[in-house]
């Protein structure tokens, strides 16, 4: 895009927000996507959230992309032999494989008020245990500590495809968030019950309590001590799974900055900024988190990280060191911007942000080299031999 731009004359984001998709342009490329599950996407999906025009915006001011357009910004001051850029690039990615990917999830209430959250889903380090509970809590009216979450025991939990496809939150999110509300209707039964009224339908569950219209309450324990040893016991439990027909993309604006030695080819990214649109984010920490991470991958990726054999074909770098990987003291300046919108389909309002943070890294350094220098980069990563012949070829 960037190099049709510049044929064009015109500016690269500029060029982009001519063309970029919107909410409500349709998105003829999903039937073609997935892993041999084309059969089961029959219409072509609407979009129905993006916000890359406030991605861009946000990730513009924060990089301030308005410096390339002054005059002599692209010199390093007493150092000719650099020279600064700043690139763009546009991402985006899929939540999950339609038709393919399911998750399971059982909730039931304990006599004390807490509630037991079983998930097939995998907590990788990504925080989802977290994810998933923060959903029944939110549906139940409870705090999060009220939650006991058992997950990814194949001997006792419900059934999940993975940890993978950036499926995790919209998947198993929303099979948790069904199983809550089959929970929570039945908590209201059983608070009218114990109310003594004739409906549950105007009851609504907060802080702890089933509360009715007429303002009376009775509390989560209460609930479940009635339930479980008083009058017409019961356990009060649900599981409910969910697979989607629906692929709805997140979407992302990456900008770097960079340093070239035209002498060398050395590549310094002094500057990473990101602007996801993942829908509603369910935990904010987490998922700035898991972008800040997704960079830090993407930019060894793009940058240095190489498996190098020689002629023979035996690996040469095989270990750290030779095979070099970003150092804490190595990072570049980085920021992480979430761009709310709402994804009807995803649960309150979210969708992935898993894997697009690792797509815009790469083709972001390789703009902002260009320019710098003027030289376009072909292939990764950006060593200094690979950077320097491009720019003497």
């Amino acid at each position: 895009m960037d190099e049709i731009a510049a044929a064009l004359k015109l500016d690269p984001i500029e060029f982009r927000r001519k063309n970029w998709v919107q909410a409500g342009d349709l998105m003829p490329i999903a039937p073609l996507l997935g892993e041999g599950e084309k059969e089961t996407v029959i219409t072509v999906p609407l979009i129905e959230s993006c916000g890359l025009n406030e991605c861009f915006e946000q990730g513009m001011k924060a990089i301030g992309w308005e410096r390339k357009f002054e005059a002599g910004w692209h010199e390093v001051p007493g150092k000719p032999h650099l020279r600064r850029g700043l690139g763009a690039a546009m991402c985006m990615h899929g939540t999950a494989i339609p038709g393919l990917d399911m998750g399971g999830a059982s909730v039931k209430i304990n006599d004390d008020g807490s509630f037991n959250v079983l998930v097939g889903a995998t907590d990788l380090g990504t925080g989802s245990d977290t994810v998933l509970s923060q959903i029944a809590a939110e549906v139940l009216g409870v705090p999060l500590e009220d939650i006991i979450i058992y997950s990814s025991d194949t001997d006792m939990t419900p059934f999940d495809t993975g940890a993978y496809a950036s499926s995790t939150t919209y998947i198993s999110g929303t099979a948790v968030k069904r199983a809550a509300e089959q929970v929570a209707e039945q908590i209201k039964e059983r608070a009218a019950l114990m109310l003594e009224l004739d409906s549950w339908h105007d009851i609504r569950l907060e802080n702890r309590h089933a509360i009715a219209g007429d303002g009376r309450s009775v509390s989560m324990e209460a609930i479940g001590l009635h339930s479980l040893h008083q009058d017409q016991q019961r356990q009060i439990m649900a599981t409910a799974s969910f697979v989607s027909m629906d692929s709805p993309p997140p979407f992302a604006g990456q900008f770097a900055e960079v340093e070239v030695d035209t002498e060398t080819g050395q590549v310094t990214v002094t500057k990473l900024v990101m602007a996801v649109d993942a829908g509603v984010p369910i935990n904010p920490i987490t998922a700035s988190g898991q972008v800040e991470g997704g960079m830090v991958q993407a930019l060894g990726y793009g940058h240095c990280e190489e498996m190098a054999y020689d002629e023979t074909g035996n690996l040469v770098n095989d270990q750290f060191g030779p095979y070099h990987i970003y150092r804490a003291d190595e990072m570049p300046w980085m920021q992480a911007i979430l761009v709310q919108t709402n994804e009807p389909t995803g649960p309150f309002g979210a969708k992935a942000i898993a894997e697009i943070p690792k797509d815009g890294v790469a083709p972001a350094i390789a703009n902002a080299v260009y320019d710098a220098t003027g030289t376009r980069l072909r292939r990764i990563p950006f060593t200094p031999q690979r950077v320097h012949e491009a720019m003497h070829s």
